[in-house]
């Protein structure tokens, strides 16, 4: 599949050309992926259930965590060119935690002959664990990252580009070139100074966590299905296939079917322009793919053993255990490259991404394998 979007976005087809695939991204992110968070998460989620499922959002700040740490070891040793050494940590340490594990919980659940058993409730569990995991993953992603991707001081990743050096951003920068702690003399701060402390905090708290980029629309649908899902009342009323607003379930069901062909092929066509101009070289590039793909999963492998030894995770509950697992495994990810490419290292990512996911799928099959085997 990620081989037809590939094609279509080839200059022989041209059907998914670069503003196509902008649409197709943006249908997938903003419409598609909420439905199908909100109706399987919403399905499967009790309050009791979330009190149960605590270690998920805790998995993934380790794994985040602990990627970062290996992430640092391994740029230290090869030293890549500067200024791009915080941009290897964050290439090593944030994996996906949402869109990939989706596609193959999908692809796995599918087979009637899985070792978890009905495809139903394969299905239906699995997505929910990978949800429930999600906001902490964007709250991670727009403050962790994104401080992280800053710009050097000299004002751009590309020094050669730079004529002079930036000590200020030019009044006419874009919002995003701006460090968010040079806001505050922009008259709506000094409004909001002089209007008191509390307001003054709420301002600063928003700039600081960049709030509008953590609410995505899969994060909204992800706080929507756990609030309504923990209400019983609620619960019956919206997800329960005989009540009387299921109807909107039921649509959000059909529209999150389409969301894994979608992604597959959008991440296809974001492939087309293969590596890039990258300015990482040979050695950076090969050792995040190894370290994100060969260093980060064992690493996991031991957090969620150990996890497990200490009675943390639900007794007996294997795709549990199996989705925290996915979630060390998974290759760098992809809303880091938009994040990355908002920063102004955009060619760098893409370049890692196209290569780190060339060599996930063998990665990926091959831990698998490994996990399976240790589940059953």
């Amino acid at each position: 599949m990620c081989f037809l979007g590939f094609l279509m976005a080839s200059k022989y087809v041209n059907i998914l050309p670069a503003s196509g695939r902008k649409l197709l991204n943006g249908l997938v992110f903003s419409l598609l992926l909420p439905c199908l968070i909100f109706s399987q998460l919403g399905q499967a989620v009790t309050l009791e259930k979330m009190l149960e499922w605590w270690f998920i959002p805790m998995n993934v700040v380790l794994g985040s965590i602990s990627g970062s740490i290996i992430g640092f070891i391994v740029a230290s040793i090869v030293r890549p060119p500067y200024p791009f050494f915080k941009f290897s940590i964050i290439q090593i340490g944030i994996g996906n935690i949402g869109n990939v594990p989706l596609v193959l919980i999908a692809a796995l659940c599918r087979d009637t002959s899985n070792p978890f058993g009905d495809s139903e409730k394969c299905s239906t569990d699995g997505t929910a664990y990978i949800s429930f995991g999600q906001w902490v993953g964007a709250i991670i992603l727009y403050t962790y990252v994104f401080n992280m991707l800053a710009p050097p001081p000299e004002g751009t990743f590309y020094i050669e580009d730079a004529n002079l050096p930036l000590k200020s951003p030019a009044k006419d920068a874009p919002l995003e070139q701006v460090p968010l702690l040079l806001q505050e003399d922009a008259p709506e701060e000094l409004d909001a100074l002089k209007r008191g402390k509390i307001k003054q905090f709420l301002v600063f708290l928003h700039f600081k966590l960049n709030l509008k980029q953590i609410l995505q629309p899969p994060i909204i649908a992800s706080i929507l299905a756990m609030f309504l899902g923990a209400i019983p009342f609620l619960k019956r009323l919206i997800f329960t296939t005989d009540a009387p607003l299921f109807f909107f379930t039921d649509s959000c069901i059909i529209l999150g079917e389409a969301m894994i062909p979608c992604i597959l092929l959008a991440l296809g066509g974001n492939l087309i322009d293969g590596p890039g101009s990258s300015k990482l070289g040979f050695r950076t590039t090969a050792a995040i793919i190894f370290g994100r793909l060969v260093l980060v999963p064992p690493v996991g492998l031991g957090i969620v053993t150990l996890a497990d030894k200490l009675g943390f995770l639900p007794a007996g509950d294997k795709m549990f255990k199996f989705v925290l697992l996915l979630q060390h495994t998974m290759p760098t990810s992809v809303l880091s490259g938009a994040v990355a490419n908002l920063r102004g290292c955009g060619r760098e990512a893409a370049a890692v991404l196209f290569w780190v996911h060339i060599f996930a799928t063998i990665s990926m099959a091959g831990w698998i394998v490994l996990y399976l085997n240790l589940l059953f």
